[in-house]
């Protein structure tokens, strides 16, 4: 009776061993969506970062800031991405404290497909708000003309493309649009999602980025990322000090300088129309949207681990995909701000 007793009991402990090892071996998964913005640099930490932690997999989906924002709310993922930050409603509507984790600066470029201008098409910001109005319909306008001297422009209908999606990257170009056309502000205006006056939609900035790629005379808005991988090329724009700047890390950080000085504790800020004769007009933080009360407690830990590795390890990859890393002082805010996760 005994040595049946003690064989169960062992044939237990094997089992239970067995299940513990398939369950180490299957490792955490932490499930994330939302900004297409910054995801092929999130696509580059989520891999190096497997290497450091094999027991660590990220399942990120590519669905826009507005669906992030949904789904982290609706508690189906563990972490949103949001290149807007959430207004107070938004935070009111959600089951538990939301906190913003500002991961990386980036750069919204207008890009465009004409054919014989390669590069160097120079805008006045206030012309781009009447493009994107309709106001301003032909290539060869005198206005977009007499900002480019020497330029063969075509006397074609301009094709405007933009988000079809919610999106954090148009609600920069439009905070963008809002300050710098009171027209805009005041009969669109700005936000994830916007009635738009003229155009064809596309989803993602990767939609977008095809739709300007594959039509010739179109005009339209992505993250700089999305402009250099598919070969785009991008418009220099007459910043706040009249200046015509073109997208780069260095300007797109130049942009972050002066508001980084008043950063607030939440992180909720925008970084469009800054003034400095080196700023890049069009830049925005993106955010990784977390629970500050984690439900799973293993998975908290590990995704706790992954916010610090980004904050300073990650931060080193950002240049090379054309994102700017963030600024020191807000490094050391996040930081504090990470701890106080539970």
């Amino acid at each position: 009776m005994f040595s049946t007793i003690r064989r169960s009991i062992l044939t237990l402990a094997l089992l239970a061993a067995v299940t513990m090892a398939g369950q180490a071996s299957a490792g955490t998964l932490i499930n994330g969506a939302g900004a297409t913005f910054p995801y092929p640099l999130y696509s580059k930490w989520f891999s190096e970062y497997a290497k450091i932690d094999p027991s660590v997999k990220f399942n990120y989906q590519s669905i826009g800031s507005g669906g992030g924002i949904k789904q982290i709310t609706a508690g189906t993922v563990d972490f949103g991405a949001s290149d807007k930050f959430l207004t107070d409603a938004e935070l009111k509507a959600a089951p538990g404290k939301l906190i913003h984790i500002p991961t990386v600066m980036g750069a919204v470029v207008v890009t465009y497909n004409l054919p014989g201008v390669a590069k160097g098409l120079k805008l006045k910001s206030e012309d781009v708000a009447d493009i994107f109005l309709g106001r301003i319909t032909k290539w060869n306008d005198k206005r977009i003309a007499d900002d480019n001297p020497g330029v063969v422009l075509p006397n074609e209908p301009i094709i405007v493309v933009h988000r079809s999606d919610g999106s954090g990257t148009t609600a920069i170009f439009t905070d963008y649009l809002s300050s710098v056309s009171p027209e805009w502000k005041g009969k669109v205006g700005m936000g994830a999602s916007v009635k738009w006056p003229v155009g064809l939609g596309g989803k993602g900035n990767e939609g977008v980025a095809g739709q300007v790629k594959n039509t010739r005379n179109t005009i339209g808005y992505v993250e700089l990322a999305y402009a250099f991988e598919n070969k785009l090329p991008y418009a220099t724009l007459r910043n706040k000090s009249g200046k015509f700047v073109e997208p780069s890390i260095r300007s797109t950080s130049a942009a972050a300088a002066g508001a980084a000085k008043h950063m607030p504790a939440d992180y909720r800020i925008s970084l469009v129309n800054q003034p400095g004769n080196d700023v890049y007009p069009i830049v925005g933080f993106t955010w990784l949207l977390v629970y500050e009360h984690q439900r799973d407690a293993a998975k908290g830990r590990k995704l706790v681990e992954f916010l610090k590795w980004e904050l300073h390890k990650g931060q080193k990859l950002a240049a090379p995909l054309l994102y700017a890393p963030l600024p020191e002082n807000v490094v050391h805010m996040v930081e504090k701000t990470i701890g106080t996760i539970k």
